[in-house]
């Protein structure tokens, strides 16, 4: 059986495009991957989606979008795809041990953020700790928080959680940012902003939610305790593009490129969310390149007839 439309990635992306082909009667089938719901499963209340004036927790929300895209006739496999080969048609598509065939796809396989890898980091994950501050910095009005990078990332976090933090402290493994000097210049200008240099963290405290940090000084060793409220890592974000190695085009940091939004360079073959976006990195935005993608999947259909 050759589908007439894959979808790899389950969150909102590839949701989105789900409901829409679905609706359409083409009854996608998604490979939602073992993270389905991509960064909003790692989020607790998610506060800026259009239509949720209280706020919806970040798993709960990807559910309600999943149950909407199988009501229309979605089907699912919750694994991920493991080898694509998009040189010959029908494209061909590896997950779970088992080969499908589809005549279109839409790649909305998103970015997994970076985080530091030490144990205590998990435990805080969506409870005081978080990779997005454009996302979560609402929910630290008046809080002392630590921000983790030394690049334009770490630098646009900063500055936007001054808008709402009491302070905002720079930690940084470095004696220089590697951030551009226009966005160093504005976070080290900003009265809010100090700056750790030549320090990592080694361990996150709290009791439900973090409240404090132990940060190590790398020239000395020193050890040092600081109580904080908030710790957001901006060390950057790794898209997962892999399985289409020398067959789509990416960037230098990995992420696929496109053109007119979400066409890739093979017709049939479309890109959506943030496996391609390394500016936005919003649900709403990876929600609109799903609808996107999908509003191409019918064009798709509609030339061929």
């Amino acid at each position: 059986m050759v589908e007439k439309v894959i979808i790899l990635g389950g969150g909102p992306a590839g949701l989105s495009a789900a409901i829409y082909t679905a609706r359409e009667g083409f009854e996608p089938l998604v490979i939602a991957g073992f993270t389905a719901g991509g960064q909003l499963s790692l989020t607790t209340v998610v506060e800026n989606i259009p239509g949720f004036p209280d706020g919806i927790m970040g798993p709960e929300f990807v559910a309600q979008m999943r149950r909407q895209a199988e009501k229309f006739g979605t089907r699912f496999i919750d694994g991920d795809a493991t080898a694509v080969d998009l040189k010959s048609r029908p494209f061909k598509v590896t997950a779970e041990g088992k080969n499908y065939e589809t005549e279109t796809l839409i790649i909305a396989t998103g970015a997994n953020a970076k985080w530091l890898g030490i144990d205590s980091e998990k435990r805080f994950i969506g409870h005081g700790v978080s990779s997005c501050g454009t996302c979560d910095g609402p929910f630290f009005r008046n809080k002392n928080v630590i921000v983790v990078g030394g690049g334009d990332t770490a630098m646009e976090d900063s500055i936007f959680l001054t808008r709402f933090a009491k302070s905002v402290t720079i930690v940084h493994r470095r004696d220089s940012f590697r951030a551009s000097k226009i966005m160093a210049e504005r976070a080290m200008n900003n009265p809010k902003i100090k700056v750790l240099w030549n320090s990592v963290i080694e361990e996150i405290k709290g009791n439900g939610s973090v409240n404090g940090v132990r940060i190590r000084n790398v020239l000395d060793n020193k050890i040092t305790e600081m109580l904080i409220d908030g710790v957001f890592v901006a060390i950057g974000y790794a898209p997962n593009t892999g399985i289409f190695k020398g067959q789509l085009q990416t960037n230098e940091n990995g992420y696929l490129i496109t053109k007119e939004d979400v066409l890739t360079d093979i017709d049939g073959v479309y890109v959506a969310g943030d496996v391609a976006d390394h500016l936005y990195r919003q649900a709403a935005t990876a929600s609109g390149s799903g609808v996107k993608a999908a509003l191409r999947v019918r064009e798709y259909f509609q030339k061929k007839e």
